[in-house]
């Protein structure tokens, strides 16, 4: 059974590179060298999805699958499999495109912003909420399920250490040592 070190590393030193390099960011933002409307590098990589609609999706299953522990990473790889499934399947990436067209329309409509824009979460689940019966809702909620979940790196972000049938189940493997469940 491997054993996780749950502490948090922070010192001096990682506390003086953070903000080093958290000052060059605001200062690169601020001072107009990065451009905020640009779209991101793995969203022009995608073949099937469009960039806009790869960046709704993006903020969209961030808030379907919420988990601090998780950076966009995560989420980039799992929409990168959708954009896989869509590249073979031209009703299938068109649904996901005009299903995040729409998405925004219902944000426009419910907060008068993009669903990417809305700053607060609870906004944008109310938006998620307007339009959970759609077949793009479910298609979405239902795929990512698989496609974030089924990365080994998350299982280890969440303290899950994989199937254990080959060496005889969870019983005497520390099934209950997950100890954030009972700090809860």
């Amino acid at each position: 059974m491997r054993v996780l070190d749950k502490r948090t590393r922070f010192n001096r030193r990682n506390f003086l590179k953070t903000s080093a390099a958290s000052v060059a960011a605001a200062g690169a933002v601020s001072g107009g060298m990065v451009s905020m409307t640009a779209m991101p590098a793995w969203a022009e990589g995608l073949t099937a999805i469009k960039p806009d609609a790869a960046k709704t999706l993006l903020v969209m299953v961030r808030d379907l699958y919420p988990h601090d522990r998780l950076g966009d990473a995560y989420y980039e790889k799992a929409l990168a499999s959708m954009d896989q499934e869509a590249a073979k399947d031209v009703t299938l990436a068109g649904q996901l495109n005009e299903g995040a067209v729409a998405l925004d329309a219902a944000a426009r409509k419910l907060r008068n912003t993009p669903y990417a824009a809305i700053k607060a979460e609870e906004d944008r689940v109310a938006v998620l909420k307007s339009i959970e019966t759609t077949p793009f809702f479910r298609k979405v909620r239902g795929d990512m399920v698989v496609a974030l979940y089924n990365q080994p790196e998350v299982w280890a972000k969440l303290g899950y250490e994989g199937a254990s049938a080959e060496y005889g189940g969870y019983i005497h493997r520390g099934f209950d040592d997950l100890d954030w469940i009972k700090d809860a």
